[in-house]
């Protein structure tokens, strides 16, 4: 495969610094931008020094100029405490920012994926998940602003494929976890292995009963090279997730077996708009990209508890223990 120039947005998160350091390992130049509101310098330390590697400070929402082969779009909140803070600016970064960076790739005929989300779905009626189902969201929930602005976003991604024939990929992310998360994220496999760590009460809410798909990350990077170096009719969106499916009482039993003791817990009243099941058809994945996933949740849960017991004594608060900390 030629060397490519890879811009990607959002690059300082999670996700973003997982893909940067496999596209450096096979000598692209990579350039991430991020405005740095919920991703972490720290996530990028170990490139700095690599000549291949470009970092800059910048939020989507204003036009930039960067001529790149590649855009791989990560840039929002994906966590509901992080993007609940400032509802108003997590939906101008789906949307307007997508419009920037549609116009910047439309600019230098860059490929561009976009990583769009399982909460397109909102709460399903339809189980498990496949991507001609038009979801179950509240518009005026707590959750909208990344729920909708996710949705007009792929709105955006299409229309500029039906008007200019951009080149676009859609990819729909089911919950990922692994090694980089920001242990003050709040999601719950973040919140339960670092509450576990610090001896402190695991937060369940409601009776736990809901269900949810966890992807190892290793897995995750994959299936977007897949879908990145997929032919140019292979334009999504496609479901990218593990389709075993774990309710959250099962989450605690499983951690428990890692750290082999029994894990308190508080329950807590459900919150709004929370979805009740999430569970990924993958068959377009399977039969468009080749791709399933490997790992399973015992290996990906033992390689995360490695990473945050490693990174643990950075966080002497506990960041956890609002309301707002959903699943």
């Amino acid at each position: 495969m030629s060397k490519k120039i890879i811009l990607i947005t959002g690059g300082a998160g999670f996700l973003g610094c997982n893909l940067t350091r496999k596209l450096l390992e096979e000598g692209h130049k990579v350039i991430v931008l991020d405005d740095l509101s919920t991703g972490r310098l720290q996530n990028l330390i170990d490139f700095e020094k690599n000549e291949n590697f470009e970092f800059i400070k910048h939020d989507i929402c204003d036009p930039i100029d960067v001529r790149a082969d590649w855009i791989f779009n990560f840039a929002c909140p994906a966590s509901p405490p992080k993007y609940q803070k400032d509802p108003i600016q997590t939906i101008k970064t789906s949307v307007w920012g997508s419009f920037n960076l549609l116009e910047l790739a439309r600019k230098y005929g860059s490929r561009i994926l976009h990583t769009s989300t399982s909460e397109v779905y909102g709460d399903p009626t339809v189980h498990p998940q496949i991507e001609t189902y038009r979801g179950n969201v509240n518009p005026i929930g707590i959750r909208a602003c990344y729920d909708e602005g996710k949705r007009c976003a792929e709105t955006l991604f299409f229309d500029y494929k039906r008007k200019f024939d951009l080149d676009i990929k859609v990819v729909r992310i089911f919950n990922t976890y692994g090694p980089y998360m920001d242990p003050d994220d709040g999601r719950v496999i973040s919140n339960f292995v670092v509450r576990a760590l610090k001896g402190l009460p695991l937060e369940v809410y409601g009776d736990g009963k809901q269900t949810r798909s966890f992807c190892y990350v290793d897995d995750m990077i994959k299936a977007l090279l897949l879908m990145i170096n997929s032919n140019s009719d292979v334009i999504g969106p496609i479901n990218i997730g593990n389709p075993g499916e774990f309710s959250i009482n099962e989450l605690v039993k499983v951690l428990e077996s890692l750290f082999a003791k029994k894990l308190s817990i508080n329950y807590k009243n459900l919150p709004q708009d929370d979805p009740m099941k999430r569970k990924p058809d993958i068959t377009l994945a399977r039969e468009l990209l080749g791709w399933e996933p490997k790992i399973n949740l015992n290996e990906g849960l033992e390689n995360s508890v490695k990473y945050f017991r490693s990174v643990i004594s950075e966080y002497n608060a506990d960041p956890f223990s609002c309301d707002s900390c959903l699943q």
